[in-house]
């Protein structure tokens, strides 16, 4: 149990492994940088150069990383030797429940008949499989390179204790969260929403936030990046309406994040802590820092400054820079690529959305929205992939039932093809039932909204 409340005994240099550290993990996770696609952060931008590098091999390296993690998880769970069963990281990484080892198995089989080929065509094709590991997971081997060996630059140089600290008064009583949340929902926004969970996923292990606290920002707060709602707008046709259509995406974003954490499955998870942890977070002004002047200011830098103390150097940094990437790279990929391909292959070759799809009809005609139809069976089909909605409204010709689509699809945040398997794969305490109903109270939320600033507009 770490202590309440930060000493006052800090090391001369103690505020300097605080900034400098904090200053870089800034630059590379929210510092914005124009690019010709829009805006996008540091991070990111080395993302996409190293999957530039490996385009050819990236593939082969996913599927490899796929099969240890399958077989891993097959010699612990049949032999349980001691290499892995006295190791607590290994033993997290591969003893996993027979569901997630059921998984893991379709996963590497998916991976290995999209990989050579083989097999059904539906299965390893360029919209299902194929679009998984050769779009995809590259992108996302990448993100989870670069993001988790940096983490540690945004999570043990007390950036969060400081900022936690300042903004808890905004952020307990609007969202019901710590303040330090308020980070992983910056570097969703400039970045990705994958790297807000990540952050997120990191902060629940280590006791910061409660299952509660770590499910409501995972499912909420992991916003979509400027750079993907720019490729959304685009592929509706309406890039001249990006403005517009991004401000009321943020619009709707917030009343969203005010109501979904106060309804179930939300609103039920417990307050608990992983692993049976008490909290590691107090977030209440002890009484001395109450009679000086900025009171919060104060007490957020000595709690980061307490924070950077306790890094033991570079040695350490790299080990948890490099643990983030294993467990990431093993316990996600799996993850995404099964419930992925299967997502994808039930959206483009079966009915089933288009069904699930049809109960919106009447409420979309209710509210007079053009081709009610059309736009009913783009409204669940997000739930596979947030790119199908922006993909089956391209034949639509009604200009403000294109940008309904557009602002909903990126409001809904859960989708199994990326964010919701990273979700799956993480620790944080959310299964499929709830991520399907998170994602269809957030439709039915943003929905009327985005509708009347559509009828505004339009």
């Amino acid at each position: 149990m770490t202590e309440k409340h930060p000493s006052q005994q800090h090391s001369s240099y103690a505020a300097w492994k605080f900034i400098i550290p904090s200053i870089i993990g800034i630059g590379l996770f929210m510092a914005p940088i124009p690019v010709d696609e829009g805006i996008t952060i540091p991070i990111a931008l080395l993302a996409g150069a190293l999957e530039s590098a490996l385009v050819n091999f990236l593939p082969a390296i996913i599927t490899a990383i796929i099969l240890i993690s399958f077989i891993g998880s097959i010699i612990h769970k049949g032999f349980r030797p001691h290499f892995l069963d006295s190791r607590s990281f290994f033993k997290n990484l591969f003893d996993v429940s027979h569901f997630w080892v059921i998984v893991r198995f379709l996963a590497s089989i998916f991976a290995t008949m999209t990989l050579f080929q083989i097999g059904p065509e539906f299965i390893y094709s360029d919209v299902t499989g194929g679009l998984l590991l050769r779009d995809l997971l590259p992108l996302l081997f990448t993100i989870f390179f670069f993001a988790g060996l940096f983490l540690p630059l945004l999570l043990n140089f007390g950036l969060l204790e400081f900022f936690g600290t300042l903004l808890q008064k905004i952020m307990r009583p609007l969202f019901t969260l710590p303040g330090r949340s308020s980070i992983d929902s910056l570097t969703s926004w400039l970045g990705d929403g994958t790297i807000g969970v990540i952050l997120t996923n990191k902060q629940y292990e280590e006791g910061f936030y409660s299952k509660r606290e770590a499910a409501i920002i995972g499912t909420t707060f992991s916003v979509v990046s400027i750079t993907f709602s720019l490729a959304v707008i685009e592929q509706v046709r309406l890039e001249h309406m990006f403005i517009p259509f991004y401000l009321t995406v943020i619009f709707a974003g917030i009343v969203t994040a005010l109501i979904m954490p106060r309804i179930p499955p939300l609103s039920r998870k417990p307050q608990t802590y992983a692993n049976g942890q008490s909290n590691q977070l107090d977030e209440s002004l002890p009484e001395e820092y109450k009679k000086k002047s900025f009171p919060s200011i104060r007490y957020g830098f000595a709690n980061a400054k307490k924070r950077a103390d306790q890094n033991a150097g570079p040695g350490k940094f790299l080990q948890d820079g490099i643990k983030n990437i294993l467990d990431m790279w093993l316990g996600v990929a799996p993850v995404v690529m099964a419930f992925g391909t299967i997502a994808v292959i039930i959206a483009e070759f079966t009915p089933v959305f288009t069904w699930l799809g049809t109960p919106f009809v009447p409420i979309l005609e209710l509210m007079q929205i053009p081709e009610a139809q059309a736009a009913s069976e783009t409204l669940i089909v997000g739930f596979a992939d947030m790119f199908l909605p922006a993909i089956f409204a391209t034949d639509i010709e009604s200009e403000m039932t294109r940008f309904i689509i557009a602002c909903v699809s990126v409001t809904q945040l859960i989708y199994l093809s990326e964010v919701g398997g990273v979700l799956l794969g993480s620790k944080i305490p959310i299964n499929l039932k709830d991520l399907f109903i998170i994602f269809l109270e957030r439709t039915i939320i943003s929905l009327p909204i985005i509708t009347v600033i559509a009828h505004i507009i339009f």
